[in-house]
């Protein structure tokens, strides 16, 4: 049992067991809340975790090259509100261009992080902590305490929360969800297929030897950055569609909501390690227990962000000990032969 254990990766065990705990979730919530398996409560769920899943995908490619980024939450409401403002002066503007505006922002925002992190050489823990609040602070100012309202956007934009894309019985897949899973699978798919894309993961699991190997760790860095800023912003174009009305406290937690996806998703804080599939399924499961829990009326919905701290300090607590688990049946294994 223990051979077969050591030579199943550690990736797909986490995987499994995602699942597992995804499936156990929903079960368990079934028999708590009235109606919970039903078309309405799908589209609850996916269109919520449609907001969390670029800026999870984003957080998990910084984390990989073995950095953090908490000003996500903040650059994802600077992101909503300037570009609701844009789209109510420019109501015309094709929605491609509206993306595109939303992930520039975004991007631009997350270039400083990155400057100063990669070639800086200051702790990302340290200058995202900073410009978190920075970037909160420059919204109310720019902001001056006015609000985004419904009204001021384009219809077409007022519409698409709803819009869908197809149907599968009485389940509705939203324009919104497709465009959240488009970015996860371009993402994911570059990581495993592009050369180029795999040296976040070889900078997070040994810069030393990313060095020797020729790589441009800083450049690789402030690459990881820049794309976790412009996912941030396509968050914040979801989120601006979803909720049409934009204030200074838009995305005030997502940071909080990104990491706790990431490392129930089975990234490793430590960096070097993940698959984006796992980042998905741990942004569907973070999102259902938060919506069910806003239902759920034998807990009260101020536990919702404590239970999103232990969810992070026990899935690490997971990872490094089942690491350490695998690490010492591999040298057993490898004795015995």
């Amino acid at each position: 049992m223990n051979g077969w254990l050591g030579r199943v990766s550690p990736q797909t065990l986490r995987l499994v067991a995602l699942f597992l705990a995804l499936l156990a979730t929903v079960l368990f919530f079934s028999t708590q809340i009235e109606g919970y398996l039903s078309a309405r409560m799908f589209n609850r769920i996916s269109t919520s975790a449609a907001v969390v899943l670029p800026i999870a995908v984003g957080q998990a490619i910084v984390i990989m090259t073995r950095n953090i980024d908490l000003s996500v939450g903040s650059i994802l409401g600077v992101v909503a509100y300037m570009t609701g403002q844009a789209l109510g002066a420019m109501p015309e503007m094709h929605p491609v261009f509206a993306v595109a505006l939303a992930m520039g922002i975004g991007a631009v925002a997350a270039a400083i992080n990155g400057v100063i992190i990669a070639w800086g050489r200051v702790p990302s823990i340290i200058v995202t902590l900073g410009t978190l609040a920075l970037y909160r602070s420059f919204l109310v100012e720019y902001s001056n305490a006015t609000t985004i309202t419904t009204a001021s956007l384009p219809q077409w934009l007022v519409d698409l929360p709803q819009a869908s894309l197809f149907s599968i019985g009485a389940l509705d897949v939203r324009v919104t969800v497709v465009l959240a899973l488009a970015a996860c699978l371009v993402v994911g798919v570059a990581l495993s297929r592009l050369r180029a894309a795999r040296k976040f993961l070889a900078v997070g699991s040994n810069p030393d030897a990313a060095k020797m190997a020729g790589i441009d760790a800083p450049r690789v860095v402030f690459v990881a950055f820049v794309l976790a800023g412009a996912l941030a912003g396509l968050s914040g174009f979801i989120f601006l569609a979803k909720f049409g009305n934009i204030t200074v406290v838009a995305g005030l937690g997502f940071e909080l909501k990104s990491i706790a996806a990431v490392v129930v998703g089975g990234v490793s804080i430590m960096g070097g390690s993940g698959t984006i599939l796992g980042v998905l399924m741990g942004t569907v499961l973070v999102d259902t227990i938060d919506n069910s829990l806003t239902r759920w009326e034998l807990v009260s919905e101020f536990w919702r962000d404590a239970l999103l701290g232990m969810l992070i300090m026990a899935a690490v607590t997971v990872d490094t000990l089942a690491a350490r688990q695998l690490a010492r049946m591999r040298r057993k294994d490898g004795g015995a032969e």
